[in-house]
């Protein structure tokens, strides 16, 4: 069955398991690249999805996006075309400390967060240099909605990275904050099959993304 030809069909895939993921850091803008078994988690994606022809691939910039992009256009004989606006979410001063040492300084800033209605909290703004879920938000679905309005009836492959993919499906409506915690909620080399028209954002399906019915968000990316 065919696509709607005014909607532009994209695949929104998480980047393989990257060398920062092993050691437990907050990565955000920091370049590492992909471990052995995060090419193998990206080779087994692109097996998934070899029925799906893509028109064209896009990445972040970020050496662990684009080299998940490479692996999937390389035997599709595509280019991959990359952007900043897909860079993960910037962790300012936190970049490149231990998971657990960011968790513990910032978890009464989340704790404080969490009490806010999702409104308010789509515009708050962080502190030590940390990016803003609407700063998150709006360069994400500024990239996917050009892309949306220049390739009606095409699909597009879009490699991305977990806190902004996340941000993105909460502000779509795929879930509530809640039922994508940090940390869980995205496999590596998790994807999300999207419908859009360049204004409207339909999710028909996804893989690796694991909603949770109860709150258990802590902190952190």
């Amino acid at each position: 069955m065919k696509e709607d030809n005014n909607f532009c069909t994209i695949y929104l895939i998480r980047y393989g398991e990257a060398e920062g993921n092993v050691k437990e850091i907050m990565m955000g803008h920091l370049d590492l690249p992909l471990t052995e078994k995060g090419k193998i988690q990206v080779r087994d994606v692109s097996q998934r999805l070899k029925h799906v022809h893509f028109d064209f691939v896009y990445s972040s910039d970020l050496v662990r996006a684009k080299q998940t992009a490479e692996l999937i256009a390389q035997e599709r004989n595509l280019a991959v075309q990359t952007s900043k606006l897909l860079r993960e979410r910037s962790y300012g001063i936190h970049e490149g400390k231990s998971r657990a040492e960011y968790t513990a300084k910032a978890r009464a800033f989340w704790e404080e967060l969490n009490k806010l209605s999702e409104e308010a909290r789509k515009n708050a703004q962080y502190p030590d240099g940390i990016e803003s879920d609407a700063s998150l938000a709006s360069r994400m679905i500024t990239f996917l909605r050009e892309i949306a309005v220049a390739n009606p009836g095409k699909t597009v492959l879009v490699v991305a990275h977990g806190a902004i993919i996340r941000n993105f499906l909460i502000h779509v409506g795929f879930a509530k904050r809640e039922e994508l915690p940090m940390f869980r909620s995205l496999e590596n080399g998790a994807f999300i099959k999207l419908m859009s028209d360049g204004i409207d954002f339909i999710v028909k399906e996804t893989a690796g993304v694991n909603k949770e019915t109860k709150n258990t968000e802590k902190s952190g990316e």
